[in-house]
């Protein structure tokens, strides 16, 4: 996904693809069961050891027609501020159907389907394919103007009222009534975003101008805590920058010590710009595991690699998010602190004047840095605090003749040049030209 064209909206931001491009991977830590979410909100489990595939679709019988999502125009998803939370808007006459889909870990794992009649008029939705639990008896009326498939239920719903289905993620009790489970009892949307965003902030949390960019790494570090690490033989630096990721969003790192090593010793004979902040991935697992022999090993192997491959820092839009979701997150950090330098690359002309701050942004593998940019007129102020071991902190970009070596402190940095003034771009009826925007972070 690349952040030129990714979208946000208040505090949310598109879907990006944990398992598929087109689809969100829903799921808790620690359960096998996954899902996808595709953009018009279908949800499809993950192959059960049978190899079955199923999935539910849903349908919505409105004042005016059936409006099936997977088959209208105006169908929008967004992702909780960038948790595996998707809300999908339908629209129908005078509103929207509102759907939202998340999973919890109770009762054994469940998902949720919350469906809201956001409209004046009353609607009735139409489930087809994997059965789900009920809070009430499905309605016991003929489908009229939509064919589905056997065993589909149909629920109205009245206006500005919600209701709940749920897949279980594993076997129901013979004992358990399908079309009677007390649902509202279980955490909402809103309380389960909460705690995925809280859950990839333990790594570091932005606070940004562009809320899509914080939200874009919330998203890359959910999608990785539920589909993995990429493939070690495909991309072993990869590999190792994302085991990275999940252990500075709070797995166990010892663990991965035994993981780590043959990709480690494959990069170490590559020339790839990125083996150094492999390296230091690896160093940072290593320190966090208490291995102090690794710790001393990979030391050694980061001052023979030493920095002469590091790729060049680009702007924000250069960011392509691939399969990798520890290059993704590396790429956007290094941009904010390249080790102890700050904002490397400057202050994009979108944050002047606008106050931002960042916390737990490695400045090497055993140190990091929270800070924060104030302005006083034209000039930024910022303040700082070092975890770890303190670094000579400069801002190069922003100002040259800066540096602190002190735990915590405050200071002045010169004014920015003021931007170039855009030119205009003035457009005729005859010209016959269109333009086209996208978000962009530069």
């Amino acid at each position: 996904m690349s952040l030129e064209t990714s979208a946000s909206n208040g505090n949310t931001t598109e879907s990006v693809s944990g398992g598929t491009e087109e689809s969100t991977v829903v799921g808790v830590t620690g359960q096998r069961w996954r899902a996808n979410v595709s953009p018009w909100g279908s949800v499809t489990p993950w192959a059960q050891p049978d190899g079955a595939v199923e999935r539910i679709d849903w349908h919505i019988a409105a004042d005016d027609r059936w409006h099936t999502p997977a088959t209208e125009a105006a169908v929008r998803q967004v992702r909780l501020a960038g948790a595996p939370v998707t809300e999908t808007r339908v629209r129908i006459p005078d509103g929207d159907a509102v759907q939202r889909v998340w999973s919890v870990a109770d009762r054994g794992g469940l998902t949720i389907i919350e469906i809201e009649n956001d409209s004046p008029l009353p609607f009735a939705v139409a489930l087809s394919g994997l059965p789900v639990l009920t809070e009430r008896p499905p309605a016991d009326m003929p489908l009229q103007g939509i064919e589905l498939p056997a065993g589909a239920i149909t629920l109205p719903i009245a206006h500005r009222t919600s209701i709940r289905v749920a897949i279980a993620h594993g076997p129901i009790p013979d004992a358990v009534d399908r079309h009677a489970a007390n649902l509202r009892a279980l955490p909402g949307a809103d309380v389960v975003s909460r705690g995925w965003v809280t859950l990839a902030e333990r790594a570091s949390r932005l606070d940004l101008p562009d809320d899509g960019l914080a939200d874009a790494v919330v998203a890359a570090r959910c999608d990785l805590m539920l589909t993995g690490p990429i493939n070690a033989t495909q991309d072993p630096i990869g590999f190792i920058l994302d085991v990275n990721e999940l252990v500075r969003c709070g797995e166990e790192a010892e663990p991965w010590m035994y993981e780590i090593g043959e990709p480690l010793e494959v990069i170490a004979r590559s020339g790839d710009a990125f083996v150094p902040a492999a390296i230091a991935a690896a160093h940072h697992i290593a320190v966090v595991a208490g291995d102090r022999r690794a710790t001393r090993d990979i030391a050694r192997l980061a001052k023979r690699v030493g920095d002469a491959a590091r790729p060049k820092t680009g702007p924000f839009s250069e960011i392509v998010r691939g399969a990798s979701v520890g290059r993704f997150v590396h790429e956007v950090e290094r941009r904010l602190a390249d080790g102890s330098n700050l904002l490397p690359i400057g202050i994009p002309t979108r944050w002047l004047g606008a106050n931002f701050e960042l916390h737990g942004v490695p400045t090497s593998a055993s140190s990091t840095v929270s800070f924060a940019v104030r302005w006083h007129g034209e000039r930024p102020a910022v303040l700082w605090e070092q975890t770890g071991e303190a670094q000579r902190l400069s801002a190069s970009a922003v100002d040259a003749d800066w540096s602190s070596s002190e735990q915590t402190g405050e200071s002045l940095w010169a004014a920015p040049a003021k931007p170039a003034t855009p030119r205009s771009l003035s457009l005729t009826a005859d010209s016959g030209l269109a333009s086209q925007t996208s978000t962009s972070f530069t």
